[in-house]
């Protein structure tokens, strides 16, 4: 007797509609199981076809991105994505940041790959990834190998592994792979370069300003912890600090060297979050430097002890800028604890892109020509999200005149207006160059 049968194309099951229930038995010529095997063959093939199908699409879409029309010719795009190897966003930020500085990144670029000088590898060259064991790692080479894969313009993105299993290394506090604070990787980053560079590396995770002795020469040159290295002559600058007694008027200061500065957002301006928002005046990143050097009056906690009354009185205080960097690192400190948690400051500042005048804060301007303390921005990180454990980070970064968004693996071409627009976390401001001038005969 025929019996009027369905398969369910998913699970391959066959449901018998006069007996209503599944079919578990075959038929002598076994025709249940090679109708399995037909669907199954169709299934595979048209599989194939989409994968083929979706990877020929993302490879036109991944070309059609690496072009870029300029007056009329097509270009290539050149730039290169990082990827996220779980929550490291907060690195890929600051690498591709970093990356677009140049006078920093061509030094690096431009060095030898690191060599072992002793033993049976004495003048051999040796990349120091996690194939060369626990021992033998270069925080310099592997920073040195990631900025020469970047701007290459061969590869859709670049995995940094070899780099971040360094990191894991020589700095315990970023192993793992829960979301990190980009401006601490920043710091940690620099001072361990600085360190290496230096030669004096011995695996320790100690900050260099933390230990920091800044020592005036006849030069007014700034030193941090040893020798110059790219990092203390591009980011280095150096601080006065005045202290006043409130008591005994008596006056104190001190030079502290600094690779970045940490602002605050004025509480004035907290409550606007858009640029556009019509609540209140628009913070400007001038505020913020400003109410860093502003004069200030120190509370009970951070009293300093008087020279001549011998202890703790009243004071005020007061930060002159004595030398400003190559590169000028502005961190705006958006994260504060507030009783149990650290919560985020979402408020919009607004920044120039270029154009940035330093003079006002500087110890003597009168000594400073009216170009020499002008900065145009290079580079800003942006953290997404409201809590510093969580969140997104990406980076904005001119180069060659074109402004580009680095998110992890996706590099897309955007327009300064968008740029302007972003709620900034680090700027990266690069010194004008003065233009020479030529003497009149």
């Amino acid at each position: 007797m025929q019996h009027t049968v369905c398969m369910d194309c998913s699970s391959y099951s066959t449901y018998c509609y006069r007996c209503d229930d599944f079919v578990v038995n075959d038929t002598k010529l076994c025709l249940v199981q090679k109708v399995r095997e037909h669907l199954q063959n169709l299934e595979n093939s048209a599989f194939t076809a989409e994968r083929h199908r979706k990877r020929k699409f993302l490879e036109s879409a991944s070309l059609s991105k690496k072009l870029l029309k300029v007056n009329g010719s097509t270009t290539a795009l050149c730039a290169t994505g990082l990827r996220n190897l779980g929550n490291t966003c907060f690195m890929n930020a600051i690498l591709q940041s970093l990356s677009n500085i140049q006078q920093f990144c061509c030094y690096f670029k431009e060095l030898p790959a690191v060599e072992l000088r002793n033993g049976k590898t004495a003048g051999r060259r040796t990349y120091h990834t996690r194939s060369q064991g626990d021992v033998n790692v270069s925080l310099v080479e592997e920073f040195r190998k990631t900025l020469c894969a970047l701007w290459q313009g061969n590869q859709t993105a670049f995995s940094p592994e070899s780099l971040f299993y360094v990191v894991w290394k020589i700095m315990p506090n970023f192993r793992g792979y829960q979301q990190q604070d980009a401006h601490e990787f920043m710091r940690y980053l620099l001072d361990h370069l600085h360190l290496e560079l230096q030669g004096e590396f011995d695996g320790s995770s100690h900050s260099v300003l933390s230990q920091a002795n800044c020592s005036r020469s006849a030069s007014n040159k700034c030193c941090i912890n040893g020798a110059s290295t790219v990092v203390t002559s591009v980011f280095g600058g150096v601080l006065q600090n005045e202290v006043n007694c409130l008591i005994c008027g008596t006056e104190s200061r001190k030079f502290d060297p600094f690779l970045d500065l940490s602002l605050d957002i004025p509480s004035q301006f907290r409550n606007k979050r858009c640029k556009n928002q019509e609540n209140g005046p628009t913070c400007t990143l001038r505020d913020c430097l400003r109410s860093f050097t502003d004069l200030e009056e120190l509370d009970e906690t951070e009293l300093y002890t008087c020279l001549k009354c011998k202890k703790k009185q009243k004071s005020t205080k007061k930060f002159w800028i004595q030398k400003l960097p190559k590169v000028l690192c502005l961190h705006l400190k958006r994260f504060h604890w507030t009783a149990y948690l650290r919560n985020k400051v979402d408020t919009y500042v607004d920044f120039p892109l270029r154009g940035l005048d330093m003079k006002s804060f500087l110890l003597e301007p009168e000594n400073i020509g009216p170009e020499s303390c002008l900065y145009d921005l290079a580079a800003v990180v942006v953290h997404h999200g409201s809590g510093v454990g969580s969140g997104h980070y990406t980076a904005y970064a001119t180069h060659k005149g074109r402004w580009f968004h680095f998110n992890d693996s996706t590099v897309t071409l955007t327009e300064e207006e968008t740029v302007a627009k972003a709620k900034a976390y680090i700027l990266f401001y690069v010194e004008r160059q003065v233009p020479a001038t030529t003497e009149k005969l």
